[in-house]
Order: structure tokens, then C-alpha cells, then sequence
């Protein structure tokens, strides 16, 4: 089966926040990627994880226990939602092992519905001990969307340029010309 076309308005983030910009701000109004299993078949697709996983209920309920997870994290701090976060690792392990290329880690799950929901825990993980002040939620006031900061001097603030970043530079633009 082909996934539709993703209609987010971001995507290629780490797993993390892309997981957590399956909800969006369109015309006012929130917008939802996982109501459905149509909506994780896409999900999937876009990251990279349809063949590993199947699009079905009961991934779809652990991913977006995962995603409440993330969201509570980024709005709190990490450590009040640790044990939220806690509650989906405690699905999945790294297995350690030597390949004739080097080390690998590969993740094992007792319920491999569990594989997105824990891959994209782990990913916030891997994004705190990389750079944590660098995971960003835009700077728009009406825009939900999260991005992790790769610019080379770390001052990204909005989500996209072309949508956000844009319509914050009209408005100034457009409250100077009235002064």
C-alpha cells in the first residue's frame, strides 16, 4: 500500500519533533496526521519505518502515547516528564553487536508495536544529550511546530522562513510603514 501525500507543512525533523509535528496550525484550526491508521501509514513512510512496522490500531495507540510524552516534555521540562518518556522505553532495549563493518546497535521490542513510539523516545533522548538547547518550538504564536536548530550560529527561530519567519517580517514591515 502507498502512503498518501504527507500534508504537513514541516517534516524531515528528527524523529522526536517530527513525531510531535503531527499536529499543525492550518487556517486557525489544529490539524491531526494520526487521527487514523491512513495517517500513520504516512507517518511511517515519511521516516522511513513502513517496511519495519505495521500501520495498524495498536501501533498507532503506543505512538501517540509517545507523542503526549514528547509534547509534555517540550512544554515542561524533561525531568517532570521523565517517567512519561520512562513509560515508553520501558518497551524496547538496544542490543549491542559486532558486524564485519564495526559496532551496531540494534533496537529489540517484546511488542514490535512499540518500535515507532520507542524510536522516537529514544530520539529526544539522543537530541537532549546532543544539543537540548537547541530543540526549538517556533517563535510564531500561532504556530505549534517544533525544529531542532542545526544553523551554525543557533539562532533559528521560526519554523520555516517561507511561512512563519515570513509572515513575522510582513508584520513588522507592516507596523513600521503605519508609525
Amino acid at each position: 500500500m502507498t502512503a498518501a501525500p504527507d500534508p504537513r507543512p514541516l517534516t524531515g525533523e528528527p524523529l522526536a519533533l517530527d513525531l510531535l509535528n503531527t499536529r499543525w496550525k492550518q487556517d486557525g484550526d489544529t490539524q491531526d496526521l494520526l487521527t487514523d491508521t491512513d495517517g500513520l501509514t504516512v507517518w511511517l513512510a515519511a521516516n522511513g519505518l513502513d517496511g519495519a512496522y505495521e500501520a495498524d490500531a495498536k501501533t498507532l495507540r503506543h505512538l501517540l502515547q509517545a507523542r503526549d510524552a514528547l509534547k509534555a516534555a517540550m512544554d515542561g521540562s524533561p525531568e517532570e516528564c521523565a517517567e512519561q518518556i520512562d513509560a515508553v522505553l520501558t518497551h524496547g532495549r538496544i542490543q549491542l553487536g559486532l558486524t564485519t563493518q564495526g559496532p551496531v546497535e540494534r533496537p529489540e521490542f517484546n511488542d514490535p508495536s512499540w518500535g515507532p513510539a520507542w524510536l522516537a523516545a529514544r530520539s529526544y533522548l539522543e537530541l537532549l544529550s546532543t544539543a537540548p538547547d537547541r530543540i526549538r518550538g517556533c517563535a510564531s504564536d500561532t504556530c505549534v511546530l517544533h525544529f531542532f536548530d542545526t544553523s551554525r550560529n543557533g539562532t533559528r527561530r521560526w519554523c520555516s522562513m517561507a511561512a512563519c519567519g515570513n509572515r513575522a517580517k510582513a508584520s513588522r514591515h507592516y507596523a513600521r510603514s503605519r508609525a
